[in-house]
């Protein structure tokens, strides 16, 4: 299995999709240091480099990164379809299952390695700002970047390591659903479009009661944010994935492929 996963991981970064969101997450934080208009467009002047990493999440997470992860993933089942690679590999003395789920594996844990780069690309892009004790917030913790008072750096880091923690969790539905179409349309285009029509209609039904709006993914796109207890919108996410992962992995073992 370990073999099969390393595979995926190779086969995953020798993709386009992947090399250019792998870019986008390092070159998307260099824009706050560098914005003469930041204060005069959303009143704010950056006094920490900790801020740095929340203003690319916030501006990654709720469109861009989402399109990522659905094309890349996606694509871990059409680009094999399409070049003809995935027949071979099924031909051989190995079960179905196991090559699904190393599929699977690989697509959770890569939007977990794209927030990754995002967090050091940002850690590098505020290094000018300084991580020391400030006067302010993270804009992801009380006070948002206001903040509450004095701030200490071990806080600071602790706030941004767990938002991006929960944006990881977050975007671990979306991987799987990608995936799922994938086996479904055995096309990368159209299991993308899938998943980002299935966001965009999550998204309209704002419009529906409230009770409906609780168990939607889309709901949940700003976990990063939430304070407060988050037992509820945590378990959600990991029934969401597992639903989906077995879906996958089904439709996998009965797809003709």
């Amino acid at each position: 299995m370990l073999t099969l996963i390393a595979l995926e991981f190779r086969k995953l970064f020798g993709a386009r999709s992947a090399r250019l969101a792998v870019l986008i997450c390092v070159l998307l934080p260099w824009i706050w240091p560098l914005a003469p208009r930041l204060k005069e467009v959303y009143n704010l002047v950056i006094v920490s480099g900790w801020q740095v990493p929340t203003l690319s999440l916030i501006t990654i997470t709720q469109f861009l990164l989402p399109l990522l992860v659905a094309l890349t993933c996606a694509e871990m089942i059409g680009s094999e379809i399409s070049q003809g690679t995935l027949a071979p590999l099924i031909l051989r003395p190995i079960d179905r299952s196991r090559i699904i789920i190393a599929k699977l594996i690989t697509a959770l844990i890569y939007p977990a390695m794209l927030l990754t780069v995002l967090l050091v690309a940002s850690m590098v892009a505020g290094l000018r700002f300084g991580f020391g004790d400030f006067s302010g917030g993270t804009g992801l913790g009380p006070g948002l970047f206001v903040g509450v008072g004095q701030l200490s750096s071990g806080e600071a880091f602790g706030q941004v390591l767990r938002s991006f923690f929960l944006d990881a969790l977050a975007l671990m539905p979306i991987a799987a659903l990608a995936l799922l179409f994938a086996v479904l349309y055995l096309n990368t285009a159209a299991a993308a479009l899938a998943t980002l029509a299935t966001i965009q209609i999550m998204n309209m039904l704002v419009v529906f009661p409230e009770a409906l709006q609780k168990i939607l993914i889309t709901t949940y796109l700003d976990l990063y944010s939430r304070q407060g207890d988050l037992t509820q919108p945590i378990i959600l996410m990991v029934i969401y994935t597992v639903g989906f992962s077995v879906l996958a992995i089904f439709a996998f073992e009965k797809r003709d492929l």
